[in-house]
């Protein structure tokens, strides 16, 4: 019977998404190297990536604790757009996704001492086109370093580039809030 739940991220949004559900878990995060096999596509990536995340926990897992890792990317035109490395790259990916459709894609790893599930979450979310100005403003107002495909759903771009969103909103956060509510209440 699990009755501790490890959420391994650093990331804000997932720690408030999962509260949402579950209430007293931990936060804990032990570094990885997060590089995946080139040849991985779309939800190979995620998943691939999530279960990499679980690795260091695998060795000292107790009996009733879940560890739950989770990794986001965004999907547009065959390439994978995780976080960018500066603000060229965050201006290339929002450029790119400017009027266009795309991908997010999400995988989240449950990780016990008997066992591993990976599950994943698919939402497309299309843009209204950006100008360079736009562009140039949001690159000095905000840290896009810290999302996939540099932009945060829950914040300006949301508000005023998203045009549609098909699928799960919190998948676009950064979690799949129901996938996880999935998983725990078939544990019981």
């Amino acid at each position: 019977m699990i009755k501790n739940i490890i959420l391994a991220s650093a990331s804000p949004r997932r720690k408030e998404l999962l509260s949402e559900l579950i209430i007293g878990f931990d936060v804990e995060v032990r570094p990885v190297e997060e590089v995946y096999p080139s040849h991985l596509q779309r939800e190979e990536i995620t998943d691939y990536l999530a279960k990499l995340k679980a690795q260091p926990y695998a060795e000292d897992i107790e009996d009733d604790t879940l560890v739950i890792t989770a990794d986001t990317i965004v999907w547009h035109e065959g390439k994978a757009f995780g976080k960018p490395k500066n603000i060229g790259e965050g201006a290339e990916m929002l450029r790119s996704l400017s009027g266009k459709t795309h991908e997010v894609i999400t995988s989240v790893c449950f990780t016990t001492k008997e066992s591993q599930t990976v599950a994943h979450c698919i939402s497309r979310v299309t843009f209204n086109p950006i100008s360079e100005v736009l562009i140039d403003w949001y690159l000095r107002t905000y840290i896009v370093t810290d999302w996939a495909g540099a932009y945060a759903i829950q914040g300006f771009i949301g508000a005023a580039v998203v045009a549609s969103i098909e699928g799960s909103y919190n998948n676009v956060v950064g979690l799949p809030t129901h996938i996880i509510y999935d998983y725990l209440t078939k544990m019981k």
